[in-house]
């Protein structure tokens, strides 16, 4: 009979502290930029700010679930631009819109299943095999569309991807993206599905013998994160009004270190989705906030690049220092 499976609650209670610091750390963020930074605190910033994060923070929930696996997915940049492409050649070709969305949606899950088949079927380490679709994927985008841009879509289309509720500054597309954050929430953190996500990460073989389908759970995990891909390229595509082969090149910088900045630990087995969207948005809230500042683009990507490093390094050395504080002295052990 196969066992119930829960996550330690030292390591549970770890990831609540992280996630309050990384809100404080927002806060402080924004604080500051409005007091120092002409325009930050202003509502039509406020959308702006949020429409960038949209499609990060819609990459990062299935790719979540798939790092406390121990896992990792590197081609969702990838599978945007593809996805992209295809929207437009299929737009170009005369198919309505809405059966062009579908399609591309479910080439992303193709894209996914691609990427999971080699991982759990030839055993093959995920960060191999998605490095290798980064590129495959991002070569066949140009391969449909070449450097041409399609951006005649329709304006309802293109209208709905930036539209706020109301009068106010929050966007419809972030709305989404908090309902289906509760729904990966759910699966995560209150069914017996996500316990089983944790175990995996911990120790895939013990979990196994407790009765979970590792490889298909993975499989699946990679499919989901696919579409999700695939429906974040849409989104991209209709807010620029432009499918592209180059869309979201380098996204998979910003999601993985908003996932890990998160408190996801890229060995698996710990982290929470609160932490992640927490994460996300302090990564947003920053680069936005030098954007404004007229930071150089290059800069930004060595503020990203540094958050990845620290949110790797920083969550290990902490774990060595309170090892080390919690080892009786020498001195001890031999009077013991």
């Amino acid at each position: 009979m196969a066992r119930d499976i829960a996550t330690p609650a030292a390591a549970t209670g770890a990831v609540r502290r992280w996630d309050l610091v990384l809100l404080a750390a927002i806060v402080a963020i924004a604080v500051l930029a409005g007091l120092l930074i002409d325009g930050f605190a202003g509502g039509r910033n406020a959308q702006f700010l949020l429409l960038d994060v949209v499609a990060i923070a819609l990459v990062a929930l299935p790719l979540t679930l798939i790092v406390i696996t121990g896992e990792i997915d590197l081609s969702v940049a990838s599978t945007m631009g593809l996805t992209s492409a295809v929207l437009g050649q299929l737009w170009v070709a005369g198919l309505p819109l809405e059966l062009a969305v579908v399609l591309v949606v479910a080439l992303g899950a193709v894209l996914g299943a691609v990427n999971g088949v080699f991982v759990t079927r030839f055993a093959l380490p995920s960060l191999a095999v998605t490095i290798g679709t980064l590129a495959a994927y991002r070569g066949l985008a140009f391969v449909v569309l070449g450097d041409r841009a399609v951006a005649d879509f329709p304006t309802d289309w293109t209208r709905a991807a930036t539209s706020t509720v109301g009068d106010g500054a929050l966007p419809w597309a972030i709305v989404g993206v908090a309902l289906l954050a509760v729904v990966f929430g759910v699966v995560l953190h209150a069914t017996r599905f996500g316990r089983g996500l944790y175990a995996m990460g911990n120790n895939a073989e013990a979990t196994a013998f407790a009765g979970i389908k590792v490889a298909r759970t993975k499989l699946w995990l990679f499919v989901v994160s696919g579409a999700v891909s695939g429906l974040a390229g849409v989104y991209w595509t209709l807010r620029f009004a432009s499918a592209r082969a180059d869309n979201a090149v380098g996204l998979e910088l910003a999601v993985v270190a908003a996932v890990l900045l998160g408190g996801v630990s890229i060995f698996g087995g710990r982290g929470s989705l609160l932490g992640v969207l927490a994460g996300v948005l302090l990564l947003g809230t920053l680069r936005n906030a030098l954007q404004l500042a007229d930071v150089p683009a290059d800069t930004l990507n060595v503020v990203t690049g540094g958050l990845l490093i620290a949110s790797v390094v920083v969550p290990n050395v902490a774990g060595m220092a309170r090892a080390r504080w919690r080892k009786p002295p020498v001195a001890n052990q031999a009077s013991q």
